[in-house]
């Protein structure tokens, strides 16, 4: 395993109840699958229960080649699930279930000894929601070393986020990932007008971040580092559900970041598999050799 990017997600690991069945999931889980089909080796920070769906949930982690020492199991709490509807454009609608076990992922030794090791880390605000984990995820974002790449990918859902998680959360990050509805959000924060590449580069200076990566889900995506800037439009490719697509996305980002590329690279291999995914049941389907980079 030498010489592979040592890329880790923290936070909620559940599993996604569609109308026709369940399918894993949860943002940080899906994004190392992801890293891990591109060639880093992969670990997820998080808590599961003693149940069947935590079962699951580590076999599935082990079979897409994810480090689970740091998945804790807990007798106290149930594995997380989601209810997600699908509108016609197969956009979801997420029914997030609360005081589950990713709510409450214990700080461990073996969380203490991967953080330092870390190339990047991704989190986001949803598995702040409670205290228990919302300070496990703040003590480890800290232990990682100053070049680790510390992605908050912001995944704003329903009402479980407020401006304090949003601000602390940017402060201790070095790269940000939003969508479209969520720009206003931080823009807001930071009392920043204008286009949203003026938004971005404000909160680029504000944050003093390496990478700010905007979405706009089938319109494009831009990307921007603080001397550079990308816009690229996605194929437009028949849509089955988007759940997912944002977090290959922002593997597929990271990735090409840590590799050096530019950003015209990382941003159309980023739209070209995150448009895959979204032609795929499930958030994270094998990937064919041609999006392997």
């Amino acid at each position: 395993m030498s010489g592979k990017f040592k890329v880790a997600g923290l936070g909620e690991v559940l599993f996604d109840a569609f109308p026709e069945g369940e399918k894993f999931g949860g943002a940080p889980a899906n994004f190392t699958c992801h890293c891990h089909s591109l060639g880093a080796q992969t670990y997820v920070i998080s808590c599961i229960g003693n149940d069947e769906r935590g079962r699951k949930a580590r076999e599935f982690l082990d079979n897409h080649g994810v480090d689970t020492s740091c998945l804790v199991t807990s007798d106290a709490h149930e594995t997380g699930v989601v209810l997600v509807e699908l509108d016609e454009a197969g956009k979801p609608d997420y029914e997030i279930k609360e005081g589950v076990a990713w709510d409450n992922i214990p700080w461990t030794d073996e969380m203490a000894e991967l953080a330092p090791q870390l190339d990047a880390l991704c989190f986001g605000v949803l598995a702040k929601r409670k205290e228990v984990s919302r300070s496990t995820i703040e003590k480890f974002v800290k232990a990682t070393k100053p070049d680790c790449l510390r992605i908050f990918d912001i995944n704003i859902r329903q009402n479980f986020y407020n401006d304090e998680m949003i601000r602390t959360s940017l402060e201790s990050a070095n790269v940000l990932k939003l969508n479209d509805e969520e720009l206003p959000i931080v823009a807001k924060l930071i009392g920043a007008e204008g286009s949203d590449e003026e938004i971005v580069k404000a909160v680029i200076k504000e944050f003093d971040l390496k990478l700010v990566v905007l979405t706009y889900g089938p319109k494009g995506a831009l990307m921007m580092t603080p001397d550079a800037s990308s816009f690229v439009v996605p194929p437009d490719d028949p849509v089955v559900n988007t759940v997912g697509a944002g977090d290959s996305f922002t593997a597929a980002t990271i990735m090409g970041f840590l590799k050096g590329r530019s950003l015209d690279e990382i941003n159309e291999h980023a739209n070209l598999l995150a448009t895959y995914v979204c032609t795929q049941h499930g958030a994270v389907p094998e990937l064919p050799e041609s999006l392997i980079k």
